[in-house]
């Protein structure tokens, strides 16, 4: 069954990009070269997006790296050239003729496309790489095991792998460790599709850069079942990062952190089970990755969650399907007693373009 649904979704795929390049192709001029240069770029992005997927296993790392970023640029740039071009037939179909002149044979037209998408697509990547911090101040007095205030930086979806390497996550340790963090909590999907790149760039080595008073937690998300569980493990076991998966950690400073593993474990233990026995004298913060059924955080007494894998859609439009997806997709909730953050992620998975949306990462302050 799950080999039918990649095969369906490769073809929509490509047929969507089909139409696309083929819309794109119309409104280049028949004169020159410039068809046919267009057809060898077309097969570039078209071929990367479609090659990373096995590039993994057969190329070197600096390749497939290529290939990632190139593939997964050309997706997000696809979705809103497929806006543009619906727009367009749309209004040919509606009896609107004068689209005709901008959809067929103009260079004016192709070049002004171009440069907007240009100015969106660089805004896009700057926006990407101007990391948000947001603060959250919450009050923990209720719990006598607090004795004293405590910061946690909190973050989530970074993705590491084939399009974020070392020196951006070499940045990334900067930032935290200015927050000078008693506990770091990581919500999943730190590694992306593969734990290669990560032996090749030596990044374990990097966790220890890390400066925290009581430890890194983290939970698995859905990337970490998709690079390979078993894989994953192995590589996060040399990092010094604590993986809670269906379990519990009390640390020194009078807070439980909870992990739940991923939904993709479709065995995973309820939340119930989970928490059960867990001294009521200490709050529990909880790291679950998807932010679906809230409403369990608040039935078992969790004073915070913190999720991730939204990433807030990334790109608008794609953040009006994730608000409607997810109660809270993005930002501070709470239901009765219990406090939600969902993040939108430091990281970003392919193409680094962040368009109605932000990376960021959370501090918090008990």
């Amino acid at each position: 069954m799950k080999g039918i649904q990649q095969m369906i979704m490769l073809v929509v795929i490509l047929g969507l990009n089909f139409y696309v390049l083929f819309r794109l192709w119309n409104m280049i001029p028949p004169v020159g070269v410039a068809r046919p240069v267009f057809v060898g770029l077309a097969t570039l992005v078209v071929g990367s997006l479609l090659l990373f997927f096995v590039a993994d296993s057969i190329f070197p790392v600096w390749l497939t790296s290529v290939t990632f970023k190139i593939g997964t640029s050309w997706f997000f740039i696809m979705v809103y050239l497929l806006i543009l071009f619906l727009l367009g037939d749309i209004l040919r179909l509606c009896g609107i003729k004068q689209v005709n002149e901008f959809l067929f044979s103009n260079w004016k037209s192709l070049i002004a496309l171009t440069g907007l998408l240009g100015v969106i697509f660089t805004a896009g990547y700057i926006n990407y790489n101007h990391k948000e911090r947001t603060e959250i101040r919450l009050d923990a007095s209720r719990w006598p095991a607090v004795k004293k205030p405590v910061r946690l930086v909190a973050i989530s979806d970074l993705h590491l792998g084939y399009g974020i390497g070392p020196n951006e996550f070499s940045r990334w340790i900067g930032k935290i460790n200015a927050e000078k963090p008693d506990i770091m909590l990581i919500a999943g999907d730190l590694i992306d599709n593969s734990v290669k790149p990560l032996y090749h760039y030596n990044v374990a080595e990097m966790f220890n850069r890390i400066q925290t008073r009581y430890g890194i937690f983290m939970v698995p998300g859905n990337h970490e079942y998709y690079a390979g569980m078993k894989e994953g493990l192995e590589f996060l076991s040399k990092t010094g990062v604590t993986v809670l998966q269906d379990s519990a950690a009390l640390t020194p400073a009078g807070i439980y952190i909870v992990g739940r593993d991923d939904k993709t474990n479709e065995n995973r233990k309820t939340l119930g089970e989970i928490v059960a026995g867990l001294d009521p004298e200490y709050p529990v913060i909880l790291l679950d990755h998807q932010p679906y059924h809230l409403e369990e955080a608040q039935e078992n007494g969790i004073f915070l969650q913190f999720s991730g894998h939204t990433h807030r859609g990334q790109v608008w439009p794609i953040s009006w399907i994730t608000d409607k997806i997810y109660e809270i997709s993005y930002g501070y909730g709470q239901k009765g007693d219990t406090h939600y953050y969902i993040s939108s992620g430091l990281g970003i998975w392919g193409g680094k373009f962040r368009i109605g949306s932000r990376s960021e990462y959370v501090v918090i302050d008990l």
